[in-house]
């Protein structure tokens, strides 16, 4: 009989963060649009865009870091019974001189296939059917018969090494795109002017054409900054006026001062401010008012989709 019922998992190499996620899937479910319960995630403050962003290269301290932590990851798939995964590298792999040289020794050494995925791949990822109407339901502010039919939409999500922008007009994915503007190469002074450029440009482009554009928001930073200015939840949606109040309340204060006073984590005290000046820069261009913040992550996105496939091959 064949089995209805199983575990699947993403890797997530992102410039700042990586990331193990594991869903159950019921091919039997009723929900068609979010049919997996995550029933793991774990998140490592790895930091691959410090080395890159700055040496061009990954680090030995670092390779040797990313090899044991996908060890371990392995061993979780192992203990979850993960009957197949798919592991993505995203800005910080795709900038390393030695970037693929690393992938061969972690699958030598790790036994886990990477992959790196290019920019324009990681937008559509991010921006899939499903996740455009597990977004939109859960803000409230469209119907269940109409989520995925009507409106226009940005989503964005705001990684360590790159920014990528999705353009949705009436349920259907019209443009999409990704900058190099990060929140650890805006920390690094490695965002150059005609890359911002480029990136106010597009948006200004998306507001002149599609009228009251709303921000569909990703990244574990403006999932953070909701939950310190939104502490109940309120329809998942994040006024700019509010972002920008807490942005010049962040901005002045050191990173200890940030992290006593909020409560916040080493490796996301840094990059919360500028992760925050990238959606307010965005919301300028685009004449939003307000971003919906689902938290909805790529590692979603990777295992949705791998559960996609996996249901058409069957």
């Amino acid at each position: 009989m064949k089995k209805t019922v199983f575990n699947l998992a993403a890797i997530d190499i992102g410039s700042n963060g990586a990331r193990l996620l594991i869903k159950r899937f019921d091919e039997n479910a009723q929900n068609e649009e979010d049919p997996g319960d995550k029933i793991m995630f774990i998140r490592v403050p790895l930091r691959l865009g410090k080395d890159v962003f700055t040496l061009g290269r990954i680090s030995k301290e670092r390779e040797y870091m990313m090899i044991h932590m996908l060890k371990g990851f392995k061993e979780f798939m192992k203990l979850n019974d993960v009957r197949a995964y798919r592991a993505c590298a995203t800005s910080a792999m795709r900038d390393a001189e030695n970037g693929k040289k690393v992938l061969r020794k972690i699958r030598k050494k790790a036994g886990i296939r990477l992959e790196i995925i290019p920019g324009a791949e990681e937008a559509h990822l991010l921006c899939n059917d499903l996740m455009e109407v597990a977004a939109l339901r859960s803000s409230g502010q469209l119907n269940e018969d109409d989520a995925s039919e009507s409106g226009n939409f940005v989503y964005m999500d705001v990684g360590g090494g790159s920014t990528e922008v999705s353009l949705i007009h009436d349920g259907a994915l019209v443009d999409s795109h990704s900058f190099n503007i990060g929140t650890l190469r805006l920390l690094g002074g490695k965002v150059t002017k005609e890359e911002k450029s480029n990136f106010e440009t597009k948006l200004k482009g998306f507001a002149d054409k599609f009228p009251d554009l709303c921000i569909l928001g990703s990244g574990g930073n403006i999932n953070k900054l909701y939950k310190l200015i939104k502490p109940k939840k309120d329809h998942y949606e994040l006024p700019v006026s509010d972002l920008k109040q807490m942005y010049n309340t962040l901005k002045p204060m050191s990173i200890e001062e940030r992290i006593h006073t909020f409560h916040l984590k080493d490796d996301r005290a840094d990059v919360i401010v500028p992760a925050a000046s990238i959606f307010l820069k965005a919301s300028e261009c685009l004449k939003a008012e307000s971003i919906l913040v689902p938290n909805i992550s790529l590692a979603d996105s990777i295992v949705d989709g791998l559960y996609r496939n996996y249901s058409k091959q069957q």
